[in-house]
């Protein structure tokens, strides 16, 4: 695999970073950063920016065989800082209209949260 470096697009804001390979030659790389930097308005970067996405492409209907008793879990407890992202990333999710509140008394699912790699 690949090497990747982190080039940053606007220098104005820190967040707007991107990976690259390593392995191109200087010219390229040059003009890759160089094109990536002019067109950086056309990444999303939140879930904000995301808006006009028809619901069509990114929903993920919930399949259900109705011959299937339902099972509900028993409700997990979480730390506080865990039980504070959970619920800081429902509400950003909410509020910008990517999910909706549902609800579906005979079963239960706890939330899985998986920590994000920073490397790559």
């Amino acid at each position: 695999m690949e090497d990747l470096e982190l080039v940053t697009l606007n220098e104005d804001i820190p967040d707007w970073q991107v990976r690259i390979g390593t392995s191109l030659s200087q010219e390229l790389r040059s003009d890759l950063v160089a094109f990536l930097r002019l067109n950086s308005e056309v990444f999303a970067w939140s879930y904000n920016n995301m808006h006009g996405i028809s619901p069509d492409i990114i929903s993920h209907p919930i399949s259900i065989n109705p011959t299937v008793q339902p099972v509900r879990q028993k409700r997990r407890a979480y730390d506080s800082e865990r039980y504070e992202a959970v619920r800081a990333e429902v509400d950003m999710l909410s509020t910008i209209g990517f999910i909706k509140e549902v609800d579906y008394p005979t079963w239960l699912a706890n939330v899985v949260m998986v920590r994000k790699n920073k490397k790559g």
